[in-house]
């Protein structure tokens, strides 16, 4: 895997995201739900002024994509939507082994995604390499992965 770019922080994981995702019509989320909602609803923030449609999917259940809406609030989960897509985002929480989602499951959900669509990109976020450590890159075709790393400090004052 080769290293495009190196910056920091949640602003050049929204930049980096919103410059691969400049040509997609419509873009499909897939995380767990709960967790990676908002990294689902900070991601499509990036994008909220363009015309592209944008969804999220809990898990694999494509039938009950839901649509990210702006809002004055921020990005949040509206009403089921249609799940075909050109651009898929797959959120890092999917590959937490506890989670129990299968990268051969996605493959066939991918599918189904993509149906009729003649550009297909799919983008993968995630923190600490999971995607990598848990063998997914071995089993989708990934165009890109933005992957982070987190480090967290509790302090006392």
């Amino acid at each position: 895997m080769e290293i495009l770019e190196k910056s920091e922080g949640i602003g050049a994981l929204l930049k980096s995201f919103a410059s691969l995702s400049r040509e997609s019509q419509k873009i499909i989320f897939i995380g767990t739900p709960g967790f990676c909602t908002p990294f689902a609803e900070i991601a499509a923030y990036s994008l909220r002024k363009s015309s592209k449609q944008m969804g999220f999917v809990a898990n694999t259940d494509i039938e009950k994509a839901k649509q990210l809406i702006p809002t004055d609030m921020g990005m949040q989960l509206g009403d089921t939507i249609d799940y075909h897509a050109d651009t898929v985002v797959l959120l890092g929480g999917l590959a937490m082994p506890k989670i129990g989602v299968e990268p051969e499951e996605l493959k066939k959900t991918l599918e189904s995604i993509y149906e009729g669509s003649q550009k297909k990109l799919l983008i993968g976020i995630c923190f600490q390499s999971i995607f990598e450590k848990q063998g997914w890159t071995d089993t989708l075709n990934f165009d890109y992965i933005i992957d982070s790393d987190m480090a967290v400090s509790l302090k006392k004052t």
